[in-house]
């Protein structure tokens, strides 16, 4: 078990057996747990997050798992002055001189977790590198859907919008692969269909993928739609760029009501118009249910990494 989580880096390092037998139970656990009875697991360890672009989400939701499990927390944020002037694997190494337990990067090129936890004796956690992969991402999406839905066999999927540049639907992608049965509508403009890497990845696990350039009309045959940001000039120009021939990369009433009622709508947020707040009152939208869920896989995560380091 050691063994997966030295660090935190890419979804595809992750098992179905790890999921199943180890990281749910711990997550569901933390979840029924009064905060009040956590206790102090991580006690003396602590915590340094060093983020080269903003953050909203990820950085408070370990921030608080690492508090509320008893580490203290420190960092560097986008924000602030000279962030990018220092070459990544020299802070990185300055780093690993003083007591720290837990390495948290968000690098603003892909790789750069993979080449921090390379000079890195302390554990290093991916929290977005880039246009590559963003893991605890993906696995917070899957145990929600687990915790949504009761099942990730069998689902039918659609990823909607920049497949391309998206780095919540990399990892993704790459973590459904490791459960049977996947049927994966690729939903994007021409310009910005998934990586061809990733969908050889899906292809070689089994996986179904169609794509489809217009969610509307698959919208009756989903369990489960991922959408991404709509609100970037990648987008709009790659919708520009289709002309007629652009599809629907967004919800709205008509298509919600398409829609299975068993089906769940998620999002990583922060959301623009692809999902309208107006939407919010349906209970099969449940981005907000996915951000809470975050805060205790974090958790969970951080209390195993923990156990490694002891």
């Amino acid at each position: 078990m050691s063994a997966v989580l030295r660090h935190i880096l890419d979804a595809r390092q992750f098992t179905r057996q790890w999921l199943d037998d180890v990281l749910f139970p711990a997550t569901i656990e933390l979840q029924q747990t009064p905060a009040a009875q956590f206790g102090q697991p991580l006690a003396g360890k602590r915590l340094f997050y060093l983020f080269y672009e903003p953050s909203t989400r990820t950085r408070v939701s370990f921030e608080m798992a690492a508090t509320l499990l008893g580490a203290g927390v420190h960092g560097i944020d986008s924000q602030e002055d000279q962030v990018r002037a220092e070459r990544l694997e020299d802070r990185i190494q300055v780093l690993n001189e003083y007591p720290f337990d837990f390495l948290l990067l968000r690098y603003h090129q892909e790789g750069g977790a993979a080449r921090a936890a390379a000079v890195s004796r302390v554990p290093v956690i991916n929290a977005g590198d880039g246009v590559g992969q963003h893991p605890t991402q993906a696995l917070l999406d899957v145990y929600t859907l687990k915790r949504e839905l009761g099942r990730l066999d069998g689902l039918r999927v659609a990823l909607v919008g920049d497949l391309s540049y998206e780095r919540t639907t990399n990892s993704l992608a790459y973590l459904l692969a490791l459960f049977s049965g996947l049927t994966l509508y690729l939903v994007s403009p021409q310009l910005l269909r998934m990586r061809q890497e990733v969908r050889d990845y899906l292809e070689r696990s089994g996986a179904q993928i169609k794509e489809v350039r217009d969610l509307r009309a698959i919208a009756s045959e989903l369990d489960v739609v991922y959408v991404t940001r709509a609100h970037t000039e990648r987008l709009q120009h790659a919708q520009r760029f289709e002309g007629d021939r652009a599809g629907s990369y967004a919800l709205d009433a008509d298509l919600l009501a398409a829609l299975p009622q068993h089906a769940r709508v998620l999002h990583p947020l922060p959301r623009g118009p692809e999902l309208p707040a107006e939407l919010d009152a349906d209970p099969r939208i449940a981005c907000f249910r996915q951000a809470a869920n975050g805060l205790y896989v974090r958790m969970a995560l951080l209390s195993l990494l923990g156990d490694t380091r002891d």
